[in-house]
């Protein structure tokens, strides 16, 4: 089968099924596993090149949702009749649906289910390794630092958080994510941030302990850098962002 695939996170789900040696053609930003560098790309996610993923032939593109503005690319496959799927995870379960689906697609079910089982095992392992703390943690990840631009209650990141017994600081705003005011941020007291900017060549916790906000994460100098690969792909590798988020709020502290 050739797939091409336009998003990070569906790259290393074909990945983790064993499939890699199907991908004929990646979005410009897949960058894992290392294999993928010599493989052709089809331009940037929000801007790929159609006539690319064409001429590469594919028996199906995997596109995603997950990316905001994707929805024109969509219509872009579906004008030329190019066959796709598109997933459109918000939860941590829908993660875990996202990779049966591939699986089941490409044949590959058993495989998909172990994904997701190691997954779930990984995470039920981290949260072993926790305290067991007088109340969660209220963790808020940024995805963009101007204007400060959070994950919010329909995002993947709350019930990966919910997994380690801490608790999305945003978790009540019905969004995947969205710009936030210093009262807002104020307001929803995080005891840890995570700087991990979309896109970022660095990651700079110095930004946000600048900011002065009355907030229990700068009051302490919680705030860690954690790449955006490990937590804003809703794929496979989250498990591995688990774990290191774990080994964040195994340091911290709670007022």
């Amino acid at each position: 089968m050739r797939l091409v695939s336009l998003a990070c996170s569906n790259t290393e789900i074909v990945w983790a099924l064993g499939a890699l040696d199907w991908l004929v053609g990646v979005d410009d930003h897949s960058d894992f596993p290392p294999e993928v560098a010599r493989l052709p790309r089809v331009g940037p996610d929000l801007a790929v090149d159609l006539d690319r993923v064409e001429a590469l032939r594919p028996d199906l593109v995997l596109a995603s949702l997950s990316v905001p503005g994707m929805e024109r690319v969509v219509e872009g496959l579906r004008a030329r009749g190019i066959p796709h799927l598109v997933l459109d995870p918000e939860t941590l379960e829908d993660v875990y649906s996202n990779i049966r689906q591939v699986a089941r697609a490409l044949g590959l079910e058993a495989r998909g289910e172990e994904v997701v089982q190691g997954m779930q095992r990984r995470l039920a392992q981290a949260r072993a390794g926790l305290p067991s703390w007088p109340r969660p943690p209220r963790v808020m990840v940024e995805w963009w630092p101007r204007p400060v631009i959070a994950a919010g209650g329909q995002s993947w990141v709350t019930g990966l958080l919910l997994a380690l017994g801490a608790e999305n600081a945003f978790a009540h705003l019905p969004h995947r994510s969205r710009p936030l005011t210093p009262e807002e941020v104020e307001m929803a007291r995080p005891d840890v941030i995570l700087v991990s900017w979309c896109g970022a060549r660095r990651l700079r916790p110095e930004v946000v302990l600048r900011r002065g906000l009355g907030v229990p994460a700068v009051r302490w100098g919680q705030v860690y850098p954690l790449e955006e690969a490990y937590l804003g792909r809703p794929g496979p590798r989250l498990a591995e962002g688990a774990e290191r988020l774990a080994g964040i709020l195994k340091r911290g502290r709670l007022e």
